[in-house]
This record gives structure tokens, sequence and C-alpha cells, in this order.
């Protein structure tokens, strides 16, 4: 048997929140994402306007000038051409303020070798990673095992 422990983890904690009425993952792979407004690099953005009738990745990253976080929106800049053919747009999101991604960017394009032409979001209050009280006090975290 192939080991998933993830898998296992996140099935039985979508369980139990579902049969006590609340959704532990609001986001499924074919979902709307809701609309939200933020400031990014671009001036502020309305996801959905942004979007328009194309497709869009958004990429969450914990910090700015991490090596793997750095590595990553480098090597998607890069892909830039092969996402246009396909009427995708990238945008990044960071816990840092609009200023570091600017600083950031530069750092991007000096040691990854492409330009980041994308906006990247700017959460400074860290409201994208930080959850609700609620939710902290509902949920329990649980050890994952293969069997």
């Amino acid at each position: 048997m192939e080991c998933r422990p993830w898998a296992k983890f996140q099935t039985s904690l979508h369980r139990v929140h579902q049969s006590k009425g609340r959704g532990i993952m609001s986001l499924r792979i074919n979902s709307e994402v809701p609309d939200f407004t933020a400031e990014t690099t671009q001036g502020n953005v309305t996801f959905h306007d942004w979007i328009g009738d194309g497709w869009a990745i958004l990429f969450s990253h914990p910090k700015d000038f991490t090596p793997v976080c750095t590595t990553e929106l480098g090597y998607m800049v890069g892909l830039m051409p092969e996402f246009q053919k396909r009427n995708c747009k990238i945008i990044g999101l960071s816990v840092d303020p609009v200023d570091n991604h600017s600083r950031w960017a530069k750092d991007i394009e000096e040691t990854q070798g492409h330009a980041v032409s994308h906006p990247l979001i700017g959460d400074a209050r860290k409201a994208s990673v930080t959850p609700p009280k609620a939710a902290l006090r509902q949920t329990t975290p649980r050890c994952a095992r293969c069997s």
C-alpha cells in the first residue's frame, strides 16, 4: 500500500469538520476563489477583474527573500511565455509589505535571470496565513499514520 499520510489526514479532518457543519477547506479543485482587493507591486488589484476571462495561478509564499520562494518565482517568470499562450496570469502573495516585494523582485531578477512582470500582493497584516480564532479553538492537530 502506498504511504500517503497527508491524504488520510486531510480526508479524516474534512470528514470531521463536514459532520460538524464546518468546512476545513473551502477551496477545492474547480471551485471559484472568492473575489478580493489587495495592494500589489502594480497598484491595487481586484482579483476577479484582474483575471478577466482567462486563468490565474496565485502563489502564496511565507516570506520574501527565502531561497525556495525566490527560485520558484524566478522559474515561473521564465515560463511566462507558455502561460501567456494559454491565457493564464500569475500573481504572488507574501506576508511582507509591498515595498519589500519591490526589492525582492530585483533580487529575483539578479539571482534567477528573469525580471518579475506579474504583481506581488503585500500581506503585512498576515491575513492570508492567520486563521480566525474560532477556527483555532475548533481544530485539534492529529497525527497521521499509514496502516
